[in-house]
């Protein structure tokens, strides 16, 4: 039997990673083998991963699995809403015209700042003493 159609994106935020496939569906979201709403919880991560479908009008047409790994939940419903966006690029280059003046193709470049010697974190000294 021939396999289904399958489209690849991976998408990248802070230091999460995710792969995403899209097949043709109802619209079905599966993160690391757990439905959507379970994994990730809050409904503002949940809109976050359904965003490039409302932009291109694709709604309900393909079903989401998705492997992420590394960063935290906020960062990984972002890593996968760029690979979603990645991959609906697979299924329809036309699309890129949509997704990208909203920033959706984009790979957000912010990472957390190293911490530096002589301080507490990043930026933030030690308190200090006068006496």
């Amino acid at each position: 039997m021939a396999e289904s159609i399958r489209y690849y994106g991976t998408g990248k935020r802070k230091n999460a990673i995710a792969r995403v496939w899209l097949t043709p569906g109802t619209g079905v979201v599966t993160i690391n083998n757990r439905p959507a709403d379970k994994y990730l919880g809050r409904a503002v991560l949940q809109a976050m991963i359904q965003q490039p479908f409302e932009v291109t009008h694709t709604t309900g047409r393909f079903d989401v699995i998705a492997r992420c790994k590394g960063g935290g939940i906020s960062g990984q419903a972002g890593a996968i809403r760029h690979g979603i966006s990645k991959a609906l690029l697979e299924v329809d280059p036309e699309l890129r015209r949509e997704l990208r003046p909203v920033g959706l193709l984009t790979r957000d470049p912010r990472v957390k700042e190293r911490k530096k010697y002589g301080r507490k974190r990043a930026r933030r000294g030690f308190q200090f003493s006068k006496r």
